[in-house]
């Protein structure tokens, strides 16, 4: 792949040095600490990009992560929208919302104005395959006066400021988008396209230069500028941070925290839950008391002591404590079948390596139900090449680690792609009415409060079928120089470094 073909797939959302609020923020763009100068940043990144650097895909968060693109809007820590290009919001109708933006440009020089973010937003719209966050919303942006944007959605959606939170639907500028001879509109490009306080300058190989855009409306970031480098091999950025050759090391495996420093180590807890998915359209886990044999052989608190050597919390559903009002609104499981003797009945668990801990994972749970009365034979792979299989139902079970709030930040959204019968993203295969009549109420619930407890009831009627198991919610292990500051840890792995980082 040419370099300049690899620079059209990096990275989108930046998530702001510091939101206060939920709805306003103030227009302070001073530079942080009145920096005019700083070290550039070394920073190690599990994944390289994947989809030629398109925005609206699993490479926004790379972009998110680097400080490259923003939304409209952001999530704050408690997973409420909160202000970014838009500065305040309201909703007009059943259907209608007005967003007032804030003054500022892109890194092309040019204004952030109504029009170039309601065209952008239409851009995400058309794009094929369509952004997660859109699945299912058919949405129509114009612009409206001279700051603001109106949104119309073919049907109510009261989650409309989250969904414009996520990462697949950053806003980039009228040149992002290029036409091809045939009138198709071409893949965008965030190269010096987007509205964060780093653009990207080169990306070559494995690494990506990125330099200070100075004129970034929320003020001067600290670092002139980041050097990042995508390593594979979690061992390899362990010894990136040991040996002093980067600052800033995401997603260390566990078993190389012990390796490292301790003042070298941040944690933060995530919306990531790592479950066993059961196949329950063909094969043994059709049967749900086999399933419910399934949940009962596992122990998720070895697993957490064992494989995750404690930073990780026990299964409790399909969101974890990092979704800080989940545990007080959990609603409690009923109507579960008696289980069955499994009497060997053969099954085939499938996980993948670009986690390494999943694979120790699946050995693990491999036992407990082997011990159960399983027998069970183990593949893993690299998740680009299990992906499809898994989809078309071609293993009995399956291990991955989902971020519950990553697309839209709803907790409704990952319920449907993930376990109704027409969901895009369905490895469990699950057709349940009961399960779907609770998440369509979930998904017509307006309120934060009333739709958080519609999630809770739909996640307690999907767990009563026994199609998933929650194994463990995890937490994010990063590698930090002691002499860096402002590392963005947050739950939904939308943010790594801003315009507050320093060396």
């Amino acid at each position: 792949m040419s370099i300049k073909g690899f620079l059209r797939f990096l990275f989108p959302v930046l998530l702001l040095p510091a939101l206060t609020g939920c709805f306003v923020s103030p227009e302070g763009a001073s530079s942080p600490g009145g920096v005019t100068s700083g070290s550039r940043l070394r920073v190690a990144l599990a994944f390289p990009p994947a989809e030629n650097l398109s925005p609206y895909g699993a490479d926004a968060t790379l972009l998110s992560r680097l400080g490259v693109t923003e939304g409209v809007t952001a999530l704050d820590a408690n997973g409420a929208a909160a202000p970014a290009l838009a500065r305040s919001w309201r909703r007009e109708s059943d259907r209608t919302w007005s967003f007032t933006l804030r003054e500022a440009t892109f890194q092309d020089g040019t204004d952030v104005t109504p029009a170039a973010v309601a065209s952008a937003l239409t851009h995400a719209k058309k794009a094929q395959p369509a952004p997660a966050a859109l699945a299912g919303v058919t949405l129509d942006a114009q612009a409206d006066g001279a700051h603001g944007i109106r949104v119309t959605t073919a049907t109510p959606d009261p989650v409309l400021p989250l969904r414009l939170s996520s990462p697949s639907l950053a806003i980039l500028s009228p040149h992002a988008y290029k036409k091809k001879a045939r009138g198709k509109t071409d893949a965008a490009t965030p190269v010096g396209t987007a509205t964060g306080p780093f653009e990207i300058a080169k990306v070559s190989g494995g690494s990506a230069t990125l330099d200070r855009y100075d004129d970034y409306w929320g003020g001067l970031a600290h670092a002139s500028g980041i050097d990042a480098r995508f390593i594979k091999d979690g061992t390899a950025r362990a010894n990136a941070v040991r040996t002093g050759e980067v600052d800033i090391a995401e997603a260390i495996p566990v078993a190389q925290a012990a390796t490292l420093d301790e003042a070298t180590l941040e944690e933060a807890g995530t919306t990531r839950t790592t479950s066993l998915q059961l196949n329950t359209g063909t094969g043994p886990f059709k049967n749900p008391r086999l399933r419910a044999a399934a949940r009962r052989a596992i122990d998720s608190s070895a697993l957490v002591k064992g494989v995750f050597e404690g930073y990780a919390d026990p299964g409790a559903g399909i969101f974890g404590p990092a979704v800080t009002w989940a545990e007080s609104k959990r609603v409690k499981t009923a109507g579960r079948v008696k289980a069955a003797h499994p009497d060997g009945a053969s099954i085939t668990l499938a996980t993948y390596d670009n986690r390494p801990e999943l694979p120790e994972v699946a050995q693990v749970v491999q036992q407990q139900l082997q011990k159960a009365g399983f027998t069970v034979k183990l593949e893993v792979r690299e998740y680009s090449r299990l992906e499809s299989d898994a989809l078309a139902g071609k293993f009995d079970a399956f291990i991955g680690a989902r971020n519950s709030l990553l697309d839209t930040g709803d907790p409704v959204g990952v319920l449907g792609s993930d376990y109704t019968c027409h969901g895009g993203y369905n490895l469990a295969r699950l057709c349940d009415k009961q399960v779907d009549r609770a998440v369509t109420e979930a998904i017509e619930t307006d309120g934060t409060e009333q739709r958080q407890d519609a999630a809770m009831a739909a996640e307690a009627a999907i767990l009563g079928t026994d199609a998933v198991v929650p194994l463990a919610h995890q937490q994010i292990i990063a590698g930090v120089s002691t002499k860096v500051r402002g590392v963005l840890l947050d739950p939904y792995e939308r943010t790594l470094v801003g315009a507050g980082t320093r060396r």
